[in-house]
């Protein structure tokens, strides 16, 4: 779901030139799988969500559809082949995206997919003030300096040193100006040094922990440990009117009636939506989508789940399944539940196989059983790695 308050017009480049051979395998990290998705597609979703205007992918010579492909087919997304060194792809990249003349440019890591929407906003800001923007950290452990027999020689002060990730954010006039002018007999390590070298000022804003680059095969294994686990439930009820579409699991089913609600009465979402917020301790629907908003009129529930998501996201809490189920005598759910899957999965994040979509009916009994409505109820399951 895109940002609540509007960002500011910003278009990126994804680096994912590189062909990955630390993290094994014969397919570049870059295309491969990790929690359900190839790794590229989280970083293209999340500069979506963020409202990014277009996106370079910079791919492997010969590897353009595949890179497409890992991405997700985006519609505002075209290729460009990398270069020999990263500062080579960089370029390129945005060469690429100056024909949509950008006034903000982010450029990231395609190795590091797990971008939360914060650090998008703080760079963004930060921009308004400064020539570029870089996420980091601060360095905790002890630093000692080595000389080329492992042996040390002395100490580094942790206090004035930092841990930069990416994306790193520039006002595109002043990121191409610096690369068109950068002499530097070495690739420059990235590039907030080069636009520093063009005279460029960078400031530092608060970077994530959850931005690690995956380097090795154990981080495609994601061996950190579950540092909490919560567990959310939703129930949802509305009444069947003639005249009404009927909506569930944002699919649009043909029936003789459908259900009457202040938006389009998806009963199975808004229950998926309120086990989210519950697990996060956010409220509910109603809270974040009062029916006495005239906003809200017919609106479709997808936004309301991408919302509950995105909060639970913030958080720090990652979606790990969830099982929905729908009471109801009819309309027959068993043929639509493909299709539902592959759209819940869609507006969660999740792999199809993490989403369940179960439908039962109550024997004739009560007001389900007398067809005079619709319920669902939900559990979903969250947890925040450490």
């Amino acid at each position: 779901m895109a940002s609540e308050t509007p960002l500011p017009a910003f278009s990126a480049i994804i680096v994912a030139a590189g062909k990955g051979l630390r993290a094994g395998g014969d397919t570049p990290k870059q295309f491969r799988k990790w929690r359900g998705k190839p790794v590229v597609m989280h970083s293209v979703d999340a500069l979506n969500a963020a409202g990014c205007g277009s996106i370079v992918i910079v791919a492997p010579p010969g590897l353009h559809a595949e890179a497409l492909a890992a991405a997700g087919e985006p519609a505002n997304a075209v290729t460009v082949d990398g270069g020999v060194t990263r500062q080579e792809s960089v370029r390129a990249g945005l060469e690429r995206i100056g024909e949509k003349k950008p006034e903000r440019v982010l450029i990231h890591d395609a190795a590091r997919p797990d971008l939360p929407m914060a650090v998008i906003e703080r760079l963004l800001a930060a921009l308004e003030t400064h020539a570029g923007a870089i996420p980091a950290l601060p360095v905790v452990d002890s630093l000692a300096v080595s000389d080329s027999n492992s042996t040390m020689t002395g100490k580094a002060d942790r206090e004035i040193l930092r841990r930069v990730q990416t994306p790193q954010a520039f006002r595109y006039a002043d990121i191409v100006a610096a690369h068109r002018s950068w002499t530097g007999a070495l690739d420059a390590g990235d590039d907030a040094q080069v636009l520093m070298a063009g005279g460029g000022s960078v400031a530092l804003v608060q970077g994530d922990e959850r931005l690690k680059k995956m380097t090795f095969a154990q981080d495609f294994a994601d061996g950190r440990t579950v540092a909490q686990f919560r567990v959310g439930q939703g129930y949802d009820v509305h009444r069947l009117q003639a005249g009404e579409e009927l909506w569930l699991c944002g699919i649009k089913l043909e029936y003789d009636m459908g259900l009457a609600g202040h938006s389009d009465a998806d009963v199975a979402l808004h229950a998926i939506t309120d086990a989210v917020l519950g697990a996060i301790g956010a409220g509910d629907i109603g809270t974040h989508f009062p029916p006495s908003d005239p906003q809200w009129s017919g609106a479709a529930s997808g936004q309301f789940l991408e919302h509950a998501v995105k909060l639970a996201n913030d958080a720090g809490y990652t979606l790990g399944n969830l099982d929905v189920t729908i009471i109801c005598e009819a309309p027959k759910i068993g043929p639509h539940r493909p299709a539902m899957r592959t759209e819940v999965a869609r507006l969660t994040g999740l792999a199809e196989d993490a989403v369940s979509i179960k439908a039962t009916t109550t024997e004739r009994l009560g007001f389900t059983g007398r067809a005079e409505g619709i319920a669902a109820q939900a559990i979903v399951g969250l947890c925040k790695l450490g």
